[in-house]
């Protein structure tokens, strides 16, 4: 089992889960967070951290869709192992908003440390 961060976290990128992860399993697109499958240790340090609740155990119910998107994303995306003032400004007004895959989903790698 690995986790997965869903839709939940586009245009919130929170990144208070990228603090507590021990082996840096985080990458970062322009407007949303994935995790490496091939990284993750399973350890759900950072399960609990996120303020959008948009991390889950693939195996969950609701996981499957996203599964795939953090394996592709994670091999082209940067490392990304601080906060580093990268949350949008706007964060907190996208925490909740349902449909964002589908209207703010962007391929564009981030900047990475």
């Amino acid at each position: 089992m690995t986790f997965v961060v869903t839709d939940a976290c586009i245009r919130c990128k929170f990144m208070d889960c990228v603090e507590v992860c021990p082996v840096d399993a985080f990458r970062e697109g322009e407007n949303m967070l994935v995790i490496d499958p091939n990284e993750c240790i399973d350890c759900n340090l950072c399960l609990p951290e996120c303020p959008a609740d948009a991390i889950l155990p693939d195996i969950e119910e609701g996981a499957a869709p996203w599964i795939e998107l953090n394996k592709v994303h994670a091999a082209i995306w940067p490392m990304v192992t601080n906060n580093a003032g990268q949350t949008p400004d706007d964060a907190e007004a996208f925490k909740g908003v349902a449909g964002k895959y589908e209207a703010y989903f962007s391929a564009v790698p981030g900047k990475g440390d």
